[in-house]
């Protein structure tokens, strides 16, 4: 049992409440998952640079820093607990192969818009490490975890990122993620974890790299993927939820003229604005319900 989130504004107004309305959602569903919490937040503030989000753990950071200004000038980096996000115009093959000689420092995400952040540890503490209520953006997806298929470690929490702003956060297990992790590695696909989440999102990661769409990806995912799960992927334009056939995995969202909001259950929702006049419905089994820009 875990507990994942989203919200996407309409109202772009509203971009500076977008790590507050996130932070209780997250908070709110830390009985379905007190093992570990993480979020993505989209925001593009300077199309023209990608952001690396980084785990560097428990290696000296002023250190790592140094070290990224001497080889990349120009480049700014902020340190969020032992995260950090690098701003920099250098392309990602040349950030991946520098990050190749630190051993202990993990890539979490990488993108035009996308910082990611995860860690163990209570989720209510983890918003606050990351000080995600003071953090702005367009949209937003997060998750609490109950470990059951692999250890409890920032590498097996969510969100994953497989590829450029792409993310997904997933409530549920896969059956065949063995088999697909070895097919999709021979099509160069890099895994950090064990995780089955971590293998749906390659999946959707090298479909995207196909140029299959958002839906028409989730749509083919339904005989793919096996298991039983709900999906919230994200990327640069919006996100999506889907649910298998069988549905047995809650969800509901809400939706006003302002926002869409996506969690396990209402309990997260409760404190948006005009929640109470919003559209709320459970998603039905086996549709793609996708928002954002086209």
């Amino acid at each position: 049992m875990c507990g994942i989130v989203g919200i996407y504004l309409k109202n772009k107004k509203l971009k500076n409440k977008l790590g507050l309305y996130m932070s209780k959602m997250i908070d709110n569903m830390s009985s379905r998952g007190p093992d570990s919490a993480g979020f993505a937040i989209y925001n593009e503030e300077n199309s023209t640079c990608y952001k690396y989000s980084i785990c560097f753990g428990s290696l000296n950071f002023e250190n790592l820093k140094k070290d990224i200004n001497r080889k990349f000038k120009n480049s700014k980096i902020k340190k969020y607990s032992d995260h950090a996000v690098v701003s920099t115009k250098i392309k990602p093959k040349n950030f991946k192969e520098f990050l190749r000689k630190y051993k202990d420092v993990t890539l979490v995400g990488y993108g035009k818009a996308i910082e990611i952040f995860k860690q163990v540890g209570n989720p209510s503490e983890v918003v606050k490490r990351f000080k995600l209520n003071s953090l702005s953006g367009t949209h937003a997806i997060g998750h609490t975890r109950m470990a059951t298929e692999s250890a409890i470690t920032t590498d097996g929490s969510h969100p994953y990122s497989t590829g450029e702003d792409e993310c997904l956060v997933h409530n549920g297990s896969l059956s065949n993620h063995n088999n697909l992790r070895r097919i999709l590695k021979k099509d160069g696909i890099d895994f950090k974890s064990e995780n089955d989440t971590e293998v749906a999102a390659g999946y959707i990661s090298k479909s995207l790299s196909n140029k299959i769409d958002l839906k028409d990806t989730l749509k083919k995912g339904l005989s793919d993927l096996d298991g039983f799960y709900t999906f919230i992927t994200g990327t640069r334009k919006g996100f999506a939820i889907v649910r298998d056939e069988i549905a047995c995995k809650p969800a509901v969202i809400a939706e006003t003229k302002d926002y869409v909001a996506i969690a396990s259950e209402f309990q997260a929702m409760a404190h948006l604005p005009k929640v109470s006049s919003a559209k709320i419905f459970e998603p039905e089994p086996g549709i793609v319900y996708s928002w954002g820009r086209s």
